[in-house]
């Protein structure tokens, strides 16, 4: 990869000993890198110089990582993960509804951050390949009241939008792509991380856990997924 093709990152944090370690795990992969100690540098630097991707804390000096977000949401629908330290629901859920692709609390493995970071970039490069008129794989996925558009990473239900994170989005797909086949944890870590990144197998339990409360945020009555204890999960047969 030459200088000129280099992906570009914008990594928003206080903490100089995260801006270190991050800054050069993604440089060796390759990445060129602008670093930002608080909100409103990485916000003016932001707007001068765009980037592919950007990961922005949320407790930060004179202007946290929602306001940031808030306010790039705005001007540009570059893709955002968030790194934080704070795992309440309530910011996660905020921060998703503000526009984040993903969420990653810390303490993180760097070696997880890289592959979400991947999974960004390439649905990023696709959205934009279809915005152009070129040719992209992918398409939609419908099983009744559910749609799932991967070129835009929408999905509905009964054709209201459920917000799900990159790794939500490919669980929900990996399920309903066939309706009342079982698919075990292992599985779906398989289809949601690929086999480059160890996760805990409870991961996944978290992970449908938030997806159900998300569509059932919309539908009270959602059921779609069903668990299968000791075995997995599976998408219910219309």
């Amino acid at each position: 990869m030459t200088e000129r093709t280099k992906q570009t990152i914008a990594l928003v944090d206080d903490d100089r000993n995260i801006l270190t370690s991050v800054q050069m795990t993604l440089e060796a992969e390759g990445f060129n890198v602008r670093t930002y100690t608080d909100g409103e540098s990485a916000l003016q630097g932001l707007t001068a110089y765009p980037v592919d991707l950007a990961i922005l804390d949320i407790k930060m000096p004179r202007m946290d990582g929602m306001e940031l977000l808030q306010r790039l949401r705005t001007r540009s629908n570059l893709p955002v993960i968030f790194l934080s330290s704070k795992n309440e629901e309530v910011d996660q859920l905020m921060g998703l509804r503000l526009g984040a692709d993903d969420y990653i609390t810390k303490p993180f493995s760097q070696r997880l951050l890289l592959e979400r970071i991947r999974a960004l970039l390439r649905r990023n490069e696709v959205s934009r390949a279809e915005a152009s008129g070129a040719p992209a794989g992918g398409g939609a996925l419908t099983r009744g009241n559910l749609s799932l558009d991967e070129l835009r990473h929408k999905c509905t239900w009964k054709g209201e939008d459920v917000p799900l994170t990159v790794t939500e989005f490919l669980l929900v797909k990996t399920l309903a792509q066939r309706p009342g086949l079982v698919k075990s944890r292992d599985q779906l870590i398989d289809a949601a991380y690929g086999d480059t990144v160890y996760v805990d197998d409870r991961t996944i339990d978290s992970h449908i856990k938030r997806v159900r409360k998300k569509f059932r945020q919309v539908d009270d009555d959602f059921n779609q997924i069903e668990t299968l204890y000791g075995i997995g999960y599976r998408y219910k047969e219309d």
